[in-house]
């Protein structure tokens, strides 16, 4: 009889915490729906945002906005071209800009990042490269490069690349 007491303990034990695991995949899967961006006409933005914009970037040309959370903050990604340059930023809801990324052409591409580049990814073809500020009261300080390339198999990826050309991640190694 204890045997069985014990076994049945087990059981609702054992239910219990396939249960909590069941709960907190949902939960998971929740806070993914929480953070899918939601498309934006850039005619549509909260005044703060097209501010923010046009204090940094008076004559620019917003191609793409989208408003999404991240870390539990409402954060707006745009994109835009300005003098003939693509730009990126993400701009907090109060319109605080938190991060702004700057085409670079390959000719402008500092060697060291180049060279890695081309070590690490032979065959590879360069796409795009993106050079990323962080921007901490109202200051740019480039961070890293977020680089486009197009592998031999014509897929895209996109690789965090340091300042110096020393460390070389994937998207989804940086996060």
């Amino acid at each position: 009889m204890r045997g069985l007491m014990s076994f049945m303990c087990l059981a609702a034990v054992a239910g219990l915490l396939a249960a909590a695991a069941v709960s907190s995949a949902d939960d998971k899967k929740d806070d993914k729906k929480e953070e899918k961006a939601e498309k934006i006409a850039p005619d549509k933005l909260p005044q703060k945002i097209k501010d923010a914009i046009n204090g940094r970037f008076p004559k620019a040309e917003i191609t793409s906005a989208e408003k999404e959370k991240e870390d539990g903050k409402i954060v707006y990604d745009i994109e835009l071209k300005h003098d003939g340059r693509k730009y990126e930023m993400d701009i907090l809801e109060d319109g605080t800009i938190i991060e702004i990324e700057k085409e670079v052409k390959l000719k402008d591409l500092p060697a060291a990042v180049a060279d890695a580049l081309k070590a690490k990814f032979p065959d590879a073809t360069i796409k795009e490269v993106m050079e990323v500020n962080k921007v901490k009261d109202k200051k740019e300080t480039p961070d890293h490069y977020e680089v486009t390339i197009v592998g031999k198999d014509k897929k895209e990826k996109e690789v965090i690349v340091s300042l110096d050309g020393k460390s070389i991640k994937g998207e989804k190694e940086e996060k």
